[in-house]
């Protein structure tokens, strides 16, 4: 994958960190302490100096299970405020505040002139209007969009400058400062050319950074930096999902579960080649696996996920501590057959939703893809894993266009996207927030909040918060979604 335009849409667009506290739904009804696979509860040890459970990270939480502790809108959804930012914004976070700050893109500048510019920008809690923001210096992530939210509220984010940001901000009368508080500049690790794609904290409180050349780098507690390059010719595109013991890493070509040693360095623990296929698939946006590695399992983090890129991709388990293959199983039996998102867990449980088809601006992508369209028909599908194998327990038909967020406290699935799909129509229409039930896999609501295509939902990633608020940003507006 090349630098610039298509590793900063891509960074737009996806998806990184997840885990799992096991409070069970089953036919609807919740209990605590177990879910269908049985597994006891188990959450992940807190950063740190990372801010609230469950709003501060892109993927929910540091395994990147791409879920929450608090309940979704529910059954009854509905659009309670909206904004045009004059963006997109990839990833937000809700500190203890309460004002949602979001990592987006600016389609023109406004301090720094140019075009498609990344900025910090921080919302209205009630009417979801802009109330004040920060452009960054451009570089390869276009916004940073794997950043998280720290103990102070402040974004965490690296830039085209070759440093690492601490963005502040403070509510004034007139709306909210937003400023850089602090910085820590990593650009001697970072090759010319090259910049930061995965951005996490970890229990220890260092900071993983890792590189789309393939650069993985460890700040510890006292700003030490050290690092090292992967193998020539490795990409990354994907986030940076984190355990106690470590973290994993997933390139063009191979996954990677990589420890710190006793000095800080980070070092390989074991390397697992995949099928990356022979192209680019329609849909996704390299050529290579477009998720990033979700822990799960026993323990919480006892397994790790990906989906590979085959002729008919596969999803493969591996144990995380020796690498050894769990189980593997076509990712979708007859849906789509590809994905650019990772997938969520819960327990035991993985539910991975297809992207394959979906058309993405042509900037974004890397490469021809084979075939050269596609149609989005969409789908999603539930897939239990044991030690004796993998199992699919269901799988539908909704055509997500959003990373979407599992709600472990409601049991449900909550993104935004598209109705059926009709031959020759692809993206253009109603967009509806979708909800569906984990347990069966079956709709429970369809309410529409917008229209494409200036309501692109571009794969773009949503926050739930306490309260129950959904906070969804499109192509055009961001979201305020609520019961």
């Amino acid at each position: 994958m090349c630098l610039g335009w298509s590793v900063r849409w891509r960074m737009t667009m996806k998806s990184g960190i997840r885990r799992l506290l096991l409070v069970a739904v089953v036919s609807g009804a919740v209990v605590s302490g177990t879910i269908a696979g049985g597994l006891a509860e188990a959450v992940p040890t807190p950063p740190i100096g990372l801010g609230p459970v469950g709003t501060s990270l892109m993927h929910g939480d540091l395994w990147s299970t791409d879920s929450t502790p608090f309940p979704g809108p529910g059954a009854h959804p509905r659009l309670a405020a909206s904004s045009v930012p004059g963006g997109a914004c990839a990833a937000t976070f809700v500190g203890r505040d309460g004002l949602p700050v979001s990592l987006c893109t600016r389609f023109i500048g406004t301090q720094r002139g140019g075009f498609v510019v990344p900025s910090v920008t921080v919302f209205d809690e009630r009417t979801a209007a802009p109330i004040g923001q920060l452009e960054l210096t451009k570089g390869g992530l276009l916004g940073g969009v794997y950043g998280y939210l720290d103990d102070r509220d402040r974004v965490v984010v690296a830039d085209g400058s070759g440093a690492i940001l601490f963005v502040g901000h403070r509510r004034t009368s007139h709306g909210a400062t937003v400023f850089v508080d602090d910085r820590i500049d990593v650009f001697r690790h970072i090759p010319r050319g090259d910049a930061i794609t995965g951005l996490a904290p970890d229990t220890a409180g260092r900071i993983w950074f890792a590189t789309t050349g393939g650069v993985i780098g460890i700040v510890d507690r006292r700003r030490a930096i050290r690092s090292v390059h992967l193998p020539r010719g490795e990409e990354l595109g994907n986030g940076l999902s984190i355990r106690d013991a470590g973290a994993s890493i997933l390139t063009t070509h191979a996954l990677y579960e990589m420890a710190a040693d006793h000095l800080g360095q980070p070092r390989i623990v074991w390397r697992r080649t995949y099928d990356r296929g022979s192209a680019r698939r329609p849909g996704q946006l390299t050529w290579g696996s477009g998720t990033t590695p979700t822990y799960f399992g026993p323990g919480g983090d006892g397994w790790v996920a990906i989906v590979d890129n085959a002729a008919r991709p596969r999803l493969r388990v591996f144990d995380s501590d020796t690498g050894a293959q769990i189980c593997s199983t076509p990712a979708f039996a007859r849906s789509g057959q590809g994905t650019e998102n990772s997938p969520m867990a819960w327990g035991d449980s993985l539910v991975i939703p297809s992207t394959y088809g979906y058309q993405y601006p042509p900037m974004a992508v890397t490469g021809p893809s084979v075939p050269s369209a596609a149609p989005f028909t969409g789908g999603a599908t539930r897939i239990d894993v044991t030690t004796q194998g993998c199992r699919r327990i269901w799988e539908n038909d909704d055509r997500l266009a959003t990373l979407p967020r599992l709600s472990r406290a409601d049991g449900l699935i909550y993104g935004l996207g598209y109705g059926p799909y009709r031959p020759g129509v692809q993206q253009v229409g109603p967009i509806d927030v979708i909800v569906t039930d984990f347990a069966t896999g079956r709709r429970v609501a369809t309410r529409q909040v917008g229209f494409g295509p200036f309501d692109e939902p571009l794969e773009l990633t949503g926050t739930i918060t306490a309260d129950g608020t959904l906070w969804q940003a499109t192509v055009g507006r961001m979201l305020k979604i609520t019961r």
